[in-house]
């Protein structure tokens, strides 16, 4: 289980970085609210202010979900959970941890054919566009815009929800491991 060990180590240790930074992110989102009050009382409202606090608010949810994950404190039924021995617990998450696999794999699997066409691209093969654009053979067309008065490129949003959502099914498939550790006897 040595793979096991060092891929929990590295992903968590990753995770728990993510997470700790975007713990912050809540200043953010009140600094912009708190701008966009004033400007609406004191100034010409700002256009930007409402759109701007959903994608911080996105990337606050999106990279603090892994450490969610992490910490254990994603939101659970207790009905029955809390008394059950570990053993009945890891082999509960152990078989739940894959319906979360396969739902963030389809979900990762949507973000990036949608970040494909945030870009630009509209073809048959958005992975093959994508490794093309971050290896440089290729390059973005027509950047999508959002449909309202300030109008920002909506890619960055899309980027940083992939990176995200990859994050967490790295941590998902941790807590996999986790579970098959603790099933063996192992210690995590």
């Amino acid at each position: 289980m040595t793979f096991a060990h060092r891929y929990i180590r590295i992903v968590d240790a990753v995770n728990y970085r993510v997470g700790r930074v975007m713990m912050y992110g809540i200043f953010v989102m009140i600094a912009i609210l708190l701008w966009s009050s004033i400007s609406k009382t004191f100034f010409l409202p700002s256009l930007w202010t409402l759109e701007i606090a959903q994608f911080a608010m996105v990337a606050y949810y999106i990279m603090g979900g892994p450490y969610s994950i992490q910490l254990g404190s994603n939101v659970r039924m207790d009905l029955f959970y809390g008394d059950w021995s570990d053993r009945k617990k890891a082999q509960f998450d152990a078989f739940t941890v894959l319906f979360l696999i396969f739902y963030l794999g389809v979900l990762l699997y949507g973000g990036l054919g949608s970040t494909a066409y945030s870009l630009g691209y509209f073809g048959d093969e958005p992975f093959r566009f994508l490794g093309g654009v971050v290896t440089g053979t290729e390059t973005p067309g027509r950047l999508e815009r959002s449909p309202t008065a300030w109008r920002p490129y909506l890619w960055p949003i899309k980027v940083i929800m992939c990176i995200g959502i990859f994050l967490m099914l790295l941590q998902a498939v941790s807590e996999l491991f986790k579970d098959i550790i603790r099933l063996r006897g192992g210690k995590v």
